[in-house]
């Protein structure tokens, strides 16, 4: 059938069309929809809504148990032990017997400053790690070692010179600028490890989905499923490099420091805190505190360790280093790790210090600069402490 229209039914269709592109164009300008909370504005708080408000609320009556509080040495090294204790138990803890190392070397490379070899050791039955040892070509016959982190990004190869072409580079290039390789240009070793769930530490899914993709979930959500943590894992790595450490005769396992920037330098503070052959540590963009940091701003999974805000916060740890030497560096403009928080954090880490009687092993350098490795002041500390 057709339908014949007349002029008069034209022009109403023409008029109900233009209402409706009219209708449609006063709705687009007009306010953007946010949620099902919109216009109720005078009803309700919004704040309450806000879970990121709400865990702050809760940290700020979290019990904090065994925070901090002792006012003499003695006191403080008691409150070390006990703290050590119930932070190894919330890591998941550490086996209580060894595995062999099982170590093998696969290449040895020369460069004009340093010596590369890359091995592989057993840190746990089924768990591997690989690193490169970098020995400085001149200097002392036994080399103070330092235990290399990197943070969240390609792994190892990222701080030891190689690209994501797996070639050489010499320009120090990404936020970690290739810091073991400046720790023996200060006449160091550098012992740089690959942490659990970067490089080649991935399961097959993550690896095809190229270099900078991290398997941390699910592997530490697995390990919190296990009652265990990554954290507690990555440090268990830093504690079986340093047995391996002292099986070289070119290294000297009474100098050992350990370093990292961000997730490295998470790993790096749990590790001194629980390990004390590491003699030396130093901190970068990681120092602060988990309200203003992992509790306020996405972190990845890695970064968490259940119930710890029942017992202590994250210069409580940092306190268990003392008096053994401890750098902290901080970007003035971290947006991860705010820095007002890394400066509250310093303050009450150094209080620990000065309570046992070691103000001056420990020093904060705060730079112009983001989330990235600085070590202006950190290398040399180390050098000078190692």
């Amino acid at each position: 059938m057709i339908m014949c229209m007349t002029r008069r039914d034209l022009a109403k269709v023409a008029v109900g069309t233009a209402a409706l592109v009219s209708g449609r164009s006063a709705h687009a300008a007009g306010p953007k929809y946010t949620g099902a909370l919109d216009g109720f504005e005078s009803k309700l708080n919004q704040a309450d809504f806000d879970p990121v408000l709400y865990t702050k609320k809760l940290h700020d009556t979290a019990p904090l148990r065994m925070t901090f509080q002792a006012k003499s040495r003695r006191r403080a090294e008691q409150w070390q032990r006990r703290l050590r204790l119930r932070l190894t138990e919330l890591l998941g803890g550490f086996p209580e017997k060894r595995s062999p190392l099982q170590p093998q070397t696969l290449e040895v490379r020369d460069y004009p400053g340093y010596r590369r070899e890359k091995f592989v050791i057993q840190s746990q039955p089924g768990s591997y790690v690989l690193g490169y040892l970098l020995t400085p070509k001149s200097g002392a016959v036994r080399y103070p070692a330092v235990v290399c982190v990197p943070g969240h990004g390609r792994g190892v190869d990222d701080i030891v010179g190689i690209d994501e072409n797996g070639q050489d580079r010499v320009d120090k290039a990404g936020y970690q600028h290739d810091f073991a390789i400046q720790v023996t240009e200060h006449g160091m070793a550098a012992v740089a490890i690959e942490p659990m769930a970067f490089g080649c530490r991935r399961d097959a899914v993550t690896r095809a989905k190229g270099l900078g993709n991290s398997a941390c979930q699910p592997a530490a959500g697995a390990a919190l499923l296990l009652g265990q943590t990554m954290v507690g894992w990555r440090t268990y790595d830093v504690i079986r490099t340093i047995d391996w450490i002292e099986t070289r005769k070119e290294l000297d396992a009474n100098r050992v420091g350990c370093m990292g920037i961000s997730g490295g330098g998470t790993c790096t503070l749990f590790a001194a805190a629980l390990e004390p052959r590491i003699r030396a540590a130093m901190v970068s963009g990681y120092l602060n505190t988990f309200r203003e940091s992992i509790m306020s701003v996405s972190h990845c999974i890695d970064n968490y360790v259940p119930g710890i805000l029942n017992w202590a916060e994250q210069y409580d740890v940092a306190g268990l280093i003392a008096p053994r030497p401890l750098f902290a560096e901080s970007g003035e403009r971290d947006d991860i790790f705010p820095i007002a928080a890394s400066r509250e954090s310093f303050s009450r880490v150094k209080n620990v210090y000065a309570v046992m009687e070691a103000a001056g092993a420990i020093e904060h350098e705060i730079f112009d600069g983001p989330h990235s490795f600085w070590g202006k002041r950190g290398l040399p500390f180390l050098a000078a402490h190692l």
